[in-house]
């Protein structure tokens, strides 16, 4: 019996204007967008964790989401079921990715050897919905925040006890991600940081986290995975310091224990705002870095000092990412992966839909958007003039690293005083504005 009997096949496409409830108003994945197909170009996923696992409780209230194909229990029954329904799902909402942690897909055991035959018993159900429905996985990652022997870190943990435990775990996450083609594999650390300095030794605790990620990398090569690595900014909650706090702090953690050849990064906009950054700050640090590996799709609430997952249907927003995607050349093993949940409000299954379907179609018109933009060519134009002076024999001797601060007085010396041109951010925010 289907799932989602509401919908009974995929999701069907309308005009823009259309008033049919529940339809692509502008995603065809088929539609060559700079010459790829906009499936290809925007490679959308669905996170299992929020999809099929989140009750959409709050810290103030009870789950509310209606989930008629759970019975609420932690047996394996239950959980081979859930996996038939998320494939029911991607297919019928036209995704063609997805991500899990493991704690999602299979129930934790009362022992480690327990948690480990538990996924092993759910691989061959996730494997066989891969084959009879097309959809692959996107990366998949370990659960090393959740239960409480986590509650002071994983990798960072004051015990090597729990540092072992969560080894296993990684360890037995990436095989099962190697088993069923992942394209990649995310470290997110979700406990890797500190509440206190006054219990934290924090040099000890960031080095125990490098030679975790560098036992990651010698496994990898160990069972033969090609999938990429991925670290994932944040720079609190639940912590009040994460050692992975945003896009540069990342890079600068990867440059100084010899694992940025090893590891991309993975941006979530929500982080982003905790940072106390734009997602188009944080993408741009890790594309100008050459690191920018995947993205998690979401929003947050500015004012609001919490992870709220929303979904994103900010056009602006996505069409800045896509800007900065298509900069790059596109996506290789990454995509967009929509960590989002629906709002507590939301809680028939019927919603999932919606809000998939509302992100898409934001990302969509952000890649049409994005791609009219650079057809456009006035602010790469704009920018590329306002360096200019750089092109000259001066600026590429100060680029190349030929001249002194001895040369540079002499010059300054001898030549009128500056004069700056203006930076027109007005008119270029004028020029995005036309197409959106």
């Amino acid at each position: 019996m289907a799932a989602f009997p509401d919908v009974p096949g995929p999701v069907p496409f309308a005009e823009p204007r259309s008033r049919t409830e529940l339809a692509f108003r502008h995603y065809r994945p088929d539609e060559p967008v700079e010459g790829k197909a906009m499936r290809d170009h925007l490679r959308f996923a669905s996170c299992y964790w929020h999809t099929m696992r989140n009750g959409l409780a709050d810290p103030f209230g009870a789950p509310t989401a209606h989930m008629p194909w759970d019975d609420g229990s932690g047996s394996l029954d239950n959980a081979k079921r859930r996996v038939g329904v998320f494939f029911e799902f991607l297919e019928k909402c036209r995704i063609d990715r997805w991500c899990f942690h493991d704690r999602d897909v299979a129930p934790e055991g009362r022992t480690l050897a327990e948690s480990h035959r538990n996924l092993d018993a759910l691989v061959p159900v996730m494997k066989q919905a891969q084959a009879s429905s097309g959809k692959t996985l996107l990366w998949g990652t370990a659960c090393l925040f959740a239960h409480p022997r986590y509650a002071s870190g994983a990798a960072t943990s004051p015990s090597v006890s729990v540092f072992a435990y969560a080894a296993a775990q990684v360890k037995k996450a990436l095989e099962v991600t190697h088993e069923l083609g992942g394209e990649g594999y995310v470290f997110w650390g979700g406990r890797e940081g500190y509440l206190s300095l006054w219990n934290t030794d924090m040099r000890r605790e960031r080095e125990h986290l490098a030679r975790f990620l560098h036992m990651a990398v010698e496994h990898k090569r160990a069972i033969g995975f090609k999938g990429q690595f991925y670290i994932e900014p944040k720079p609190r909650e639940p912590s009040v310091h994460q050692y992975d706090s945003d896009a540069a702090a990342c890079l600068a953690f990867l440059r100084e224990f010899d694992l940025l050849p090893h590891l991309k990064l993975n941006i979530e906009t929500n982080h982003a705002t905790l940072a106390g950054h734009t997602m188009e700050h944080e993408l741009t640090v890790a594309r100008d870095a050459g690191a920018l590996g995947s993205i998690d799709a979401n929003t947050g609430t500015e004012h609001c000092g919490w992870d709220t997952d929303e979904f994103p249907i900010d056009i602006r927003l996505t069409s800045k990412i896509m800007l900065i995607v298509l900069s790059m050349g596109g996506f290789t093993t990454g995509g967009l992966n929509f960590d989002a949940k629906r709002r507590r409000e939301s809680f028939e299954p019927i919603d999932l839909f919606h809000s998939h379907v509302a992100g898409m179609d934001a990302f969509a018109r952000g890649l049409k958007i994005a791609a009219a933009i650079r057809a456009d060519g006035r602010i790469a134009d704009f920018v590329a003039r306002r360096y200019r002076s750089w092109d000259s024999d001066l600026g590429r001797a100060v680029e190349a690293g030929t001249t002194s601060l001895v040369e540079l007085e002499r010059i300054a010396l001898a030549a009128p005083e500056p004069q700056l041109e203006s930076g027109r951010q007005e008119w270029l925010e004028a020029i995005v504005q036309e197409y959106l």
